[in-house]
């Protein structure tokens, strides 16, 4: 019985709005910008969720990752090498400074800096440390005063493994590190936005000389990719650049000047390698209480800030929302007014109270749900159109699609509309006696 009531009262409120072109018309225009804030806001929300997740991803790691830094002097490199050799649920990072160009001279950006500080001295202003692996930091002599030539300073991330599956990193050119084959005598790299521009803006020689490394390298630069950094940095792989190490030992990295030590980056799901890879670290002399696995959480620590920014904006979409439910409410009554003797008459003839004013809110309900369409798909639209126009220039929203949440909250927003507006048109339609119908 219910069914048939709620069927009669849209097909009967369909009629009424298709009957009354122009006050639904008029309705829609009023209710449209509110919908339209509300879509905007939360489709606004979530790509800007989005961007900042993917910036963060990419320099930090995905959600749920867990990071693990030690100190890489000692076996402690070596242990953390041969524990993930092979294995495709962790990858090791070895972070080291190299110089690209002339050998023997003062880079141009000396202390991997942004090449926007080129020539201004060293980026870090701070003396270099070095700590080895009981955490004891010592003040590294300062280097003599070298003679300025065509070389860049770069920061080396040497890689175990395939580094992507925990930082999505966007590719821009070429190809990226094949870890599934023999390794090279000549390394293969991968640049990243700066240090490609700091190659194309200054001509320097094609040799490479890395920190601990006992011989001048000639890399193959097969890649250019965007990882998030301001810093001019490479990726390799660790095998090829064993090849120019003395031994696993003499790997020392300064973490004050560039790269991020040593760092094992894991699976959700890896205990068992954690443990493992604990007990090791633990039996080739790392204190226990150095060895801390911290997992990547970055949603949750922005998600209060992202709910107060949504929070706000919504507030103010919800008060032009409410413009357009007075508009609704206003149309709504003087429909309800006109319709006098035809609610009577239908009162007359046997229809229910409950009937009647659900026929009123049906007209108003389906007004809702035609603007939030109506602005769905002009919010839909003009996204496409910015992503056109301005795409480019915000590498991190490529390829975003239309959030899923911003529809939703669009359809929730025509119903309520729809139903604030419609409530006491309809309960005034069902206080009409059916003496009215004397009057016609």
């Amino acid at each position: 019985m219910f069914s048939g009531k709620l069927r009669s009262a849209l097909i009967i409120g369909g009629q009424g709005i298709r009957a009354r072109k122009l006050r639904t018309f008029l309705s829609m225009v009023s209710l449209f910008l509110g919908v339209l804030a509300v879509v905007t806001v939360q489709a606004g929300a979530a790509i800007a969720e989005r961007a900042m997740l993917t910036d963060v991803e990419l320099q930090q790691g995905k959600d749920g990752t867990f990071q693990l830094y030690v100190s890489s002097g000692g076996k402690a490199t070596s242990v953390v090498e041969s524990t993930l050799k092979g294995n495709t649920e962790a990858v090791g990072v070895i972070g080291l400074n190299a110089i690209i160009g002339e050998p023997g001279v003062r880079p141009v950006n000396e202390g991997a800096s942004p090449f926007e500080y080129a020539g201004r001295g060293d980026y870090y202003g701070g003396p270099s440390m070095y700590c080895d692996q009981n955490g004891i930091c010592t003040e590294q002599k300062k280097p003599e005063k070298k003679p300025d030539g065509q070389a860049i300073e770069v920061v080396v991330n040497a890689l175990t493994g395939d580094i992507r599956q925990f930082k999505p990193f966007r590719p821009i050119s070429g190809s990226w590190l094949d870890f599934g084959s023999t390794p090279a005598l000549a390394p293969k790299i991968v640049l990243n936005e700066e240090a490609a521009k700091g190659l194309n803006r200054y001509r320097v020689p094609g040799e490479m000389m890395i920190t601990g490394a006992t011989h001048h390298v000639s890399p193959q630069i097969i890649g250019v990719i965007s990882d998030g950094s301001s810093q001019p940095s490479v990726y390799m792989r660790l095998d090829e650049l064993r090849n120019w190490l003395p031994s696993s030992e003499n790997v020392q990295v300064d973490r004050f000047r560039g790269g991020p030590g040593l760092q094992v980056m894991l699976a959700p799901g890896t205990n068992d390698l954690q443990q493992l890879l604990k007990a090791r670290l633990i039996g080739a002399g790392t204190q226990p209480d150095q060895i801390h696995f911290n997992e990547i959480q970055s949603k949750k620590r922005m998600q209060k800030e992202l709910m107060i920014m949504r929070l706000i904006f919504l507030g103010l979409a919800g008060l032009v929302l409410l413009i357009g439910v007075a508009g609704i409410l206003n149309v709504g009554l003087a429909t309800v007014g006109e319709r006098v003797e035809e609610f009577a008459l239908r009162r007359a003839v046997g229809m229910s109270r409950m009937l009647l004013a659900g026929i009123v809110l049906a007209e108003t309900l389906l007004t809702g749900l035609l603007t939030a369409a109506l602005a769905i798909g002009t919010g839909a639209a003009g996204l496409k159109v910015g992503l056109m126009l301005f795409g480019s220039k915000f590498p991190s929203l490529a390829d975003v699609a239309f959030p899923w949440e911003a529809g939703v909250a669009g359809v929730i927003a025509g119903l309520v509309a729809g139903v604030l507006g419609g409530l006491i048109p309809a309960i005034r339609a069902a206080r009409i006696p059916i003496a009215t119908v004397m009057r016609a």
